[in-house]
């Protein structure tokens, strides 16, 4: 992004932050090629992992049993329909929903893992713990808000005002501009103790920013007037409060308008003439990362997301393209980061409400379940390899805790979410503060990043 430093200054004079004070903050940061960034792709309404990830070998047939052949009104896809997720030596044993191939070619450029059979979980259990009332399941386990408010906060066992995203940016210094940018509204994942997101829209820059401040007269006497009441009673702790929330405001807004604009973007063509729901909303995360160094950013954490996968009925038709847009999405997102040089150090993960039963549901559905599989992807990911254990595909199995095809996860948000923060920065001994329950599992580190 082609944006001048005294663009970017412009905007943060709003704070009455002068340019040498802004060198004194940078001179306090980390150097610019420590940048790292997280994106958060929630996949709202559930998505069916049982048919994101299939086995290619001999569990195949269980597969097919469990959900029966499309002709008979089931969900399972043909196994030569199946892309091959072949390991780095040997043969494949899983093969990825076909709508997603560009997904197949990250993973066979090394970019791109698997993560099985994670979810919301208080303690390590399975079905004889969980049967026997040894270890409480999550509150309101398979209720689409509670659950996806428990993937977002890791608390699975009590209510919570924070997300882990807003709980990790709450370890990194004060910044100029938030770290946490959501480009899909107000999200809880991103409310910390005393961070909280920039929204920010999923297209264009005209509509991001302080309306009828146009550089006029007229517009240059309503900003004095306004900035002499912000200034006003300040020793009143209230007033002081609002004054500071405003002229961050101002600040993000003056700082973040040209860059979302997307003039001088080296990315855009990347995302295509008409990008998608997902893509449009990656193309401003691209556009936030080309802008780091001008912004002064050495930390930032993304969220987007995509909506529709509570498919109830005529799944097959339902979510392929949904899993299409995932696809081109991630893999324009990728392609951006490998242009701007910074493909190692941005790491970009799916989140999803739970999973979905193996066991069809009437009309071509699935309902809700419990454990899913998640996807990583980043220059940094240890790629083209699997992670955790893959559920045994039978009803009523030693992984099923309803006799339906609900996973026990045997993997938890927490274990996820540890291994995301410490390539981050965070400190071991800082964890605690992002991730309470942490302490509960037997490691915080999964493996998936170098």
């Amino acid at each position: 992004m082609r944006i001048s430093r005294r663009d970017v200054l412009s905007g943060l004079s709003l704070l009455g932050l002068s340019a040498g004070l802004l060198g004194g903050r940078r001179s306090a940061r980390a150097a610019p090629d420590d940048y790292r960034a997280l994106v958060c792709v929630f996949l709202y309404g559930g998505n069916d992992g049982n048919n994101l990830i299939v086995p290619v070998d001999g569990r195949y047939a269980d597969y097919a049993a469990a959900r029966r052949q499309p002709t008979d009104g089931g969900l399972a896809l043909p196994m030569d329909q199946l892309l091959p997720l072949a390991p780095a030596t040997g043969a494949a044993s899983y093969g990825l929903h076909p709508s997603m191939p560009e997904v197949q070619q990250l993973w066979n450029d090394g970019a791109l893992a698997v993560l099985f059979n994670v979810g919301t979980l208080v303690a390590p259990t399975n079905k004889a713990d969980d049967s026997a009332g040894r270890v409480p399941r999550p509150e309101s386990l398979m209720s689409h808000q509670d659950q996806q408010n428990q993937w977002q906060t890791s608390l699975p066992d009590r209510p919570s005002r924070t997300g882990w995203g807003g709980r990790l940016a709450d370890q990194l210094p004060p910044a100029s501009l938030p770290p946490l940018v959501s480009v899909a509204g107000n999200v809880l994942f991103a409310l910390g103790e005393r961070s909280h997101p920039l929204a920010v829209p999923s297209a264009g820059g005209s509509t991001f920013g302080l309306s009828g401040f146009d550089g006029s007269v007229g517009s240059k006497a309503i900003r004095a007037a306004m900035d002499a009441l912000r200034g006003l009673d300040l020793d009143n702790a209230l007033v002081q409060s609002v004054a500071g929330e405003t002229a961050g405001a101002f600040a993000a807004s003056g700082a973040l308008s040209p860059v979302l604009s997307g003039t001088g973007s080296t990315t855009g063509g990347l995302f295509g003439n008409q990008p998608s729901v997902l893509s449009r909303q990656l193309l401003q995360v691209a556009r936030v990362i080309e802008a780091r160094s001008v912004l002064g950013a050495t930390r930032q954490i993304f969220f987007v997301s995509l909506g529709g996968f509570d498919t109830h009925n005529d799944q097959l038709n339902r979510q392929s393209p949904l899993l299409a847009q995932v696809s081109a999405s991630l893999s324009a997102f990728h392609a951006a980061t490998l242009q701007l040089g910074v493909a190692s150090q941005v790491t970009t993960f799916t989140l999803s409400d739970f999973g979905r039963t193996l066991a069809p549901a009437s009309g071509g559905g699935s309902d809700h379940a419990w454990g899913n599989h998640q996807l990583v992807l980043g220059g940094a990911v240890q790629g083209r390899q699997t992670y955790g254990t893959f559920p045994t595909l039978a009803l009523g199995g030693p992984d099923d805790f309803t006799g339906q095809g609900r996973w026990i996860p045997t993997t938890s948000t927490d274990q996820y979410a540890a291994t995301l923060a410490r390539w981050f920065g965070v400190a071991p001994g800082d964890l605690a503060s992002v991730l309470p329950n942490l302490g509960r599992f037997p490691t915080g580190d999964l493996g998936f990043l170098a």
